[in-house]
């Protein structure tokens, strides 16, 4: 017996080339201007952690593992923390298309289970957020 999961999906219009948009996804210090303090190396196997302030029960750190790197066009890496019912074991994607205005960018951040409710809430909201208008501030401020 399968359990369902659902997804996270989002897309993104931002005025940069996809080139530009892809430093933004993996290069450390540009993540996190947009998302979170990481140790990302974009290598698949490499793993790597995100960490932020910890929250309720959350310790802050989600721990990852790269799966997929297509470079500029898809980067995808395992999304893992929490515990309890807010244990998460998740998979985010990034796949990126030229578009007239730049680049369209799609988040699929799939693998939630029922009981990852409140999670999927919480990180739905942050990624349907501000999270394309701080990106472009970190992207706008590279050369």
């Amino acid at each position: 017996m399968s359990t369902s999961t659902q997804a996270i999906v989002v897309e993104y219009e931002l005025p940069h080339a996809p080139a530009k948009v892809w430093r933004a996804l993996t290069e450390p210090a540009l993540v996190a201007a947009w998302l979170m303090k990481n140790d990302l190396v974009a290598e698949v196997g490499r793993r790597f952690t995100f960490r932020a302030e910890p929250i309720g029960e959350w310790d802050g750190v989600v721990h990852c593992e790269v799966l997929e790197v297509e470079a500029p066009k898809r980067l995808v890496y395992s999304w893992r923390g929490g515990s309890g019912n807010s244990k998460l074991d998740t998979i985010v994607a990034w796949t990126l298309e030229p578009s007239a205005g730049g680049t369209r960018l799609k988040l699929e951040h799939s693998g939630f289970l029922p009981m990852n409710a409140m999670a999927f809430e919480a990180i739905g909201k942050g990624w349907r957020g501000h999270l394309a208008e701080r990106m472009s501030r970190a992207l706008a401020e590279l050369a």
